[in-house]
C-alpha cells in the first residue's frame, strides 16, 4: 500500500505559477504509476497527467499540455506537477493517485490510492 499528501495548491492570479507536491509513503514508490487529477464540485474528477513508474513516460490532457509539467523523484518519494500559466478553469482540488498497475491512465477507476486533495484556486 501506500499514502499520498499533497500540498502546495493556493490562491493566484491568472498568469502565475504554481507547483504541487505529492509524498508518498513506502519503501516501494517506484513501482507505481502516478498521476494528477482534478475535481470541480459536481462534476467528474479529470485526467491531467500521468509519469511511469520510473518517469521516463509522461501524458497530459491536452487542455494542460504546453503548461504543466509532471515529475517524480523516486529517491525522495515525491511526484510533483509544476504548473505555469495558469487559467481561472485551472481552478479545482487537485488530487495525486498511484496504482500498480494502470489499464488507463486517463480514467480515475484505473488507480487505487488517492490522496486527499488540495485546493487551487486562479482569479482573473
Amino acid at each position: 500500500q501506500v499514502q499520498l499528501v499533497e500540498s502546495g495548491g493556493g490562491l493566484v492570479q491568472a498568469g502565475d505559477s504554481l507547483r504541487l507536491s505529492c509524498a508518498a509513503s513506502g519503501r516501494t514508490f517506484s513501482t507505481y504509476v502516478m498521476g494528477w487529477f482534478r475535481q470541480v464540485l459536481g462534476k467528474e474528477r479529470e485526467f491531467v497527467a500521468v509519469i511511469g513508474k520510473s518517469g521516463g513516460i509522461t501524458y497530459y490532457s491536452d487542455s494542460v499540455k504546453g503548461r504543466f509539467t509532471i515529475s517524480r523523484d523516486n529517491a525522495k518519494n515525491m511526484m510533483y506537477l509544476q504548473m505555469n500559466s495558469l487559467k481561472p478553469e485551472d481552478t479545482a482540488v487537485y488530487y495525486c493517485a498511484a496504482d500498480l498497475h494502470v489499464t488507463t491512465w486517463s480514467s480515475p477507476r484505473s488507480y487505487d490510492y488517492w490522496g486527499q486533495g488540495t485546493q487551487v484556486s486562479v482569479s482573473s
